[in-house]
């Protein structure tokens, strides 16, 4: 379970790191760099790395390594692999110190699904207009896959050496099964740390303006688990007490009833002191009152009606998928549903499908984990010089700029190297509106604007973390 006796150090830690920024250097990428990472994001997108069937995804990997052999990478030290129906890329960028342990930086290049049908603008034809680049994975995830391997590729060029290995780990299926992004920790799991584009980022105001910069360092475990009811059925003239529908139906409504116990940990008590003072109306009071009162009953349930919080809070588990019977003539003989579970750091999984069976009490339910490819994995320390060298790195290209470390309530590939025991970052160099996050969705898009800044931050972090 999450404990809080680090939250005493944390102010201290900023601090280092507000001072390191002071001295940061706020160059520009050079419109050549900006023009060369937005080509690559454009082809990138036009890329269909859709799994399944993913097929697309080592054609785009290749394409990757291509733009890195071409600025002087040894074509042997960038290697595709194919596995599970897609693939997987690990590019070392070599150092002076082969002993020490190198930097990760990780990130995925597979995408959901879209039906062009759905969509304003066929998803896999790049579109830039009003300042966006649209088509699916424009966001989420191709963006900072173009920024990191256009900023390698650049520091390749100009001669830099670092002082440790970098090493590039993209995986193919991390909106599926994450087979690759599990096999890439395995086989990286003697690094220092580990950097992510795929969490983390910069929030903006509807106007524009740069609110705080979220340093992901938590995530919490995804778990998906099946409720099933069977029953002998029979013919629909004959209805009587058993009804597998009826049942299932019954259960899932005590769970949707159900609220699991209020959690903190070291880094959403930080997120919440950093938000409160910026949050307007309802929802910034009940941050102030929840921050005196972690008890305050008011405070916490005007935070599980804010969409922003409520994965912040506590576990969460909701019911997303229901299937049952066999015929419209027939009672059904099964109903099962799927139930999605959003885990908080330290809470093993296993624990939160028991706590499943005692809430819906029905000794004819079965509640199974189902094969979703997640694990169980703990938050990440807050390294005094990661702060640093990310709070540099934002303050380069927006001064000042409060740095939050965060808990993502979604899942990324870091999870396999924390259950590695290897600290994991998210740093991605996206800045944008809460309203502009169309990831998985219609229409999804990136802002422009983000894309020099990008640069500049992969670059000085790199350079200061792997010197």
């Amino acid at each position: 379970m999450p404990h809080l006796d680090a939250l005493s150090g944390l102010a201290a830690v900023l601090a280092l790191a507000a001072l390191s920024a002071a001295a940061a250097p706020a160059p520009q990428p050079p419109t050549a760099l900006h023009d060369r990472a937005l080509e690559t994001l454009k082809r990138g997108v036009a890329f269909r790395t859709v799994v399944p069937p993913g097929d697309q995804v080592p054609a785009y990997a290749a394409y990757l390594k291509g733009l890195l052999v071409a600025a002087g990478f040894a074509p042997e030290d960038v290697r595709i692999e194919p596995m599970a129906g897609t693939a997987r890329l690990v590019a070392r960028y070599r150092g002076r110190d082969p002993a020490r342990k190198p930097i990760v930086v990780i990130d995925h290049m597979d995408v959901v699904e879209a039906n062009p049908k759905d969509w304003t603008r066929d998803p896999f034809t790049p579109v830039v207009e009003h300042g966006y680049v649209f088509g699916r994975g424009a966001y989420d995830d191709k963006f900072d896959v173009s920024a990191i391997v256009t900023v390698l590729a650049k520091l390749k060029r100009e001669g830099w050496t670092p002082g440790r290995d970098v090493v590039l780990a993209l995986s193919g299926d991390e909106e599926t099964q994450m087979q690759t992004g599990r096999a890439n920790a395995v086989e990286l799991k003697n690094a220092e740390l580990v950097l992510n584009g795929d969490a983390g980022g910069g929030v903006l105001s509807q106007d524009g303006k740069p609110l705080y910069y979220g340093l992901q360092a938590a995530e919490k475990t995804y778990a998906d688990f099946a409720i099933a009811v069977t029953s002998p059925g029979g013919h629909s003239s004959r209805p009587g007490k058993s009804n597998a529908i009826y049942e299932l139906a019954a259960d899932l409504g005590r769970l949707a009833a159900y609220r699991f116990p209020v959690m903190r940990s070291e880094i959403t008590e930080a997120a919440f002191r950093a938000a409160a003072p910026i949050t307007p109306g309802p929802t910034g009071a009940a941050l102030r009152r929840y921050l005196a009162n972690p008890k305050d009953a008011q405070a916490i349930a005007v935070l599980t009606a804010d969409p922003d919080y409520v994965g912040q809070l506590r576990t969460t588990c909701v019911a997303t998928m229901v299937s049952a019977g066999h015929a419209p003539n027939a009672l059904p003989q099964r109903a099962e549903a799927n139930v999605n579970c959003r885990i908080f750091p330290g809470t093993p999984s296993e624990a939160v499908r028991k706590v499943i069976e005692q809430v819906i009490a029905d000794p004819a339910a079965r509640v199974t984990r189902k094969d979703d490819g997640s694990i169980d994995a703990p938050a990440s320390a807050l390294r005094p010089d990661v702060l640093a060298a990310v709070s540099a790195a934002v303050h380069a290209r927006a001064p000042g700029l409060p740095i939050v470390p965060s808990m993502s309530a979604g899942a990324t590939d870091s999870m396999f190297f924390r259950a590695e025991s290897v600290p994991a970052y998210g740093v991605s160099g996206v800045f944008m509106k809460p309203s502009d996050d169309f990831a998985h969705g219609l229409d999804e898009r990136v802002p422009l604007a983000s894309l020099d800044g990008a640069l500049l931050q992969w670059e000085l972090i790199l350079r200061e973390l792997a010197k």
